[in-house]
């Protein structure tokens, strides 16, 4: 019997033991029965393990037995029944950590793309848990790599030696009630911070070294309340799935750090596990720490590709279950691969059961490990049928009427590489999307490239883009960074980008930053250029959490985190990804900015509006919801929206406008938000009190001592030179 080693507990959760990496029982004690042809992948019942796996085009298929370090091959059992294209069978006295394969029969006709090769092991589809990591050798592929005729060569070494295992796992976790009944936090007040496991614990001082950057050191006391104490609700995970680390990378000695290159939909990759034998236990644990917390959390998932490549690269699941039926091919050339991802292949959703395969993954994140929402990599794509993007597609439809799904936050990156791929602001109702418009228009206005007349539409949730259909504010998700690009901290310290420890001589990543190094490229001494960049920083970080719509902030921003010029740091699993953490220290007040902007957010709901501003005086209600305010004090006119050289604008956001479909006057705090990104002060009238006597300012990212202090009405008051003020109706 296997010790099993305790996972430190929440106070709030209790485990079942993992049972761990088991034995499998004597060969000659294991009886096969037919089975089922569903649940898809290995499910234990107690007596034995069912197992199903799907395949239109095998003629035969094999589940291989393991021993449990993954390194002996046991037994081969033909799984005996094949029901609706569906290869099922049962083997009792089987158990969770039993580690398995799959061997899959049929033609290896790559012209015809079928690229069956029974000589390569492949992992299960729908394993909860992997064991062992790709070991790069030339028999992880189908074909004989150096051959004349490449992919069209047959290999016949065994690949199993190099290849990662599936495990059954029992999936059994005693949540507590509260935690399972929780409800989600509505969408108006949702606030996300992005972040990468392992590098947000990984130089975490406060985290043990043999915890830093594992679910278990995430979720550690004190790195929960740091998060809780930023005032946002959710966080939002880079991919944790099981993932493969190319070939090419690895021969650099360079990884696929931010993990978009998944092999397994279902598994949490062992990795960011401070205990691998117990990965899945772990991920549930750290759900409920955070939970417990009052902390949603949101998957970043991939399902546009996956990491077997295009034709030229290995067979470790997909390409030898089923090529034809998996992946979308060239219709005229099937031996070739459609690239809408730019990663070699692209998943074929078109295809019910791959489209299933998918419907089952989310639901299963969400009802067994709770998991509360998803951001979709290169969203564009699930939503693509033959003739292209369809808002019809089988994946929307799957997603809108799916009584699981409609209860999860579904984001969308809205682009991908392929024709047609940049979708922003037309996914259906339901959907929020990620917003790129809303981050170059806020990066321009404030390096002085970008008209008011712009800026206002991205401080509104950009209405001109997502105001249809009955779609709501919080559909714009905006952000000025994210983990793809400069931190804050690069944004205003660099013009160009400084790939160079990519290896790709920095020819990788963007050019078009809509950056300003504020005068010197790089780190500096000077003190001017220092405080400039700080200001930049507290005006980047003001307008994402003042404006309307959907704010997401990159973890470290707040404390001026720096990859050191890198705008592509995907392959940087060191110090230039992981977050420094006594820079938290050093940048405290910036740390305060941020709690502060949030408490401001949570506090007056007129900056999270569940309608979007219009600008359009209601004559019942007698009031106007916002009013765009001219430095002299007045309404913007049309000559104001047209001066090329206007850099001040005002936003009066009327508390009593209408908040919801009842025509009735709103009750909430008044709110004037003015935008400075002139290199001068300006003298700014403030407007009469819609409903009041005076204005109080509440913010200032110029740091001035005047917060708190109470103005008049017509009369002058100077907004410092690139600033956000904050005024109450007082």
């Amino acid at each position: 019997m296997i010790e099993h080693q305790a996972v430190e507990q929440a106070g709030s959760v209790d485990l079942y033991p993992s049972p761990g990496i088991q034995e499998v029982p004597h060969t000659k004690h294991l009886e096969i029965r037919e089975g089922l042809p569903y649940p898809r992948g290995a499910t234990w019942d107690v007596q034995g393990v069912n197992f199903a796996l799907f395949s239109a085009h095998a003629t035969k298929v094999e589940l291989c037995l393991f021993d449990a370090a993954g390194k002996e091959e046991l037994q081969r059992i033909e799984l005996p029944e094949f029901t609706d294209e569906i290869w099922h069978g049962y083997v009792q006295r089987l158990r969770p950590g039993t580690v398995y394969g799959f061997r899959v029969h049929g033609p290896y006709d790559p012209q015809h793309g079928h690229r069956f090769n029974p000589h390569k092991l492949l992992l299960d589809p729908y394993a909860r848990s992997h064991v062992g990591s790709l070991q790069w050798h030339d028999a992880c592929y189908g074909y004989t790599v150096g051959a004349e005729n490449t992919d069209l060569s047959f290999d016949e070494r065994d690949s199993a030696p190099f290849v990662p295992k599936s495990v059954v796992v029992d999936p059994e976790f005693r949540w507590r009630q509260s935690t399972t009944r929780r409800r989600a936090t509505p969408w108006t007040q949702t606030i996300i911070y992005e972040l990468h496991v392992r590098g947000f614990t990984k130089r975490h001082p406060a985290v043990r070294k043999n915890k830093r950057g594992t679910f278990a050191g995430l979720s550690q006391k004190r790195v929960i309340q740091y998060i809780k104490s930023l005032g946002v609700s959710a966080i939002e995970l880079l991919p944790i799935c099981t993932y493969v680390v190319d070939r090419p990378l690895q021969e650099k000695g360079l990884t696929n750090y931010w993990g978009y290159n998944t092999i397994g939909f279902f598994a949490p990759d062992p990795r960011y596990a401070a205990d691998p034998g117990n990965t899945l236990n772990e991920f549930k644990q750290m759900i409920a720490r955070f939970h417990d917390a009052g902390i949603e959390v949101i998957l970043d998932v991939v399902y546009n590709h996956t990491a077997e490549g295009n034709e030229l690269g290995p067979t470790l699941s997909f390409k030898g279950l089923d090529n034809a039926s998996y992946y979308r091919l060239n219709p005229e050339k099937p031996r070739y691969y459609i690239n809408d991802t730019g990663t070699g292949n692209t998943l074929n959703l078109s295809h019910p059961r791959v489209l299933q395969m998918v419907a089952d993954s989310l639901r299963y994140w969400h009802q067994e490990t709770q998991v509360d929402g998803f951001r979709f990599d290169l969203g564009t794509i699930l939503a693509r049928e033959p003739d292209g993007f369809d808002r019809q597609s089988g994946f929307l439809k799957v997603c809108g009427q799916d009584p699981v799904l409609q209860e999860v936050k579904r984001i969308a990156e809205p682009w991908d590489c392929g024709p047609g791929g940049y979708q922003v602001g037309e996914f259906p109702p339901g959907w929020a999307e990620w917003n790129d418009k809303f981050r170059d228009t806020v990066r321009d206005f404030w390096r002085g490239e970008s008209s008011v007349g712009e800026f206002v539409k991205r401080l509104s949730a950009s209405a001109d883009l997502f105001d249809r259909q009955g779609r709501k504010p919080w559909s714009s998700v905006n952000f000025v960074t994210v983990h793809d690009g400069f931190t804050m901290n690069d944004l205003v310290s660099y013009n160009e980008k400084h790939n160079e420890a990519n290896g790709e001589n920095n020819q990788d990543g963007t050019s078009s930053n809509h950056s300003w190094n504020c005068g010197v490229e790089g780190p500096t001494d000077d003190p001017g250029i220092n405080r400039l960049r700080e200001k930049q920083i507290r005006n980047f970080l003001a307008t994402l959490l003042l404006a309307q719509g959907l704010p997401m902030l990159l973890a470290g921003d707040e404390f001026h985190r720096t990859q050191k010029g890198n705008n592509n740091a995907y392959c940087q699993d060191n110090e230039i990804s992981w977050v420094d953490w006594s820079l938290a220290n050093k940048h405290k007040s910036t740390v305060e900015f941020v709690q502060a902007l949030t408490s401001l957010r949570n506090r007056y709901p007129v900056l999270r509006r569940n309608r979007f501003l219009n600008g359009v005086y209601n004559d019942e209600l007698g009031v106007k919801d916002v009013t765009w305010i001219h430095p002299s004090g007045t309404e913007m006119n049309e000559e104001n929206w047209k001066d090329p050289g206007l850099r001040c604008i005002g936003m009066l956001i009327d508390g009593r406008a209408q908040v919801s479909g009842v025509r009735e006057r709103g009750s909430n705090a008044t709110l004037l938000l003015i935008f400075n990104s002139s290199h001068e002060p300006v003298q700014f009238v403030l407007p009469p009190p819609v409903d009041g006597n005076a204005w109080q300012l509440q913010l200032d990212s110029n740091g001035s001592s005047r917060v708190g202090q109470v103005f008049q009405p017509a009369a002058p008051c100077e907004i410092a030179d690139r600033s956000v003020s904050v005024f109450l109706m007082h």
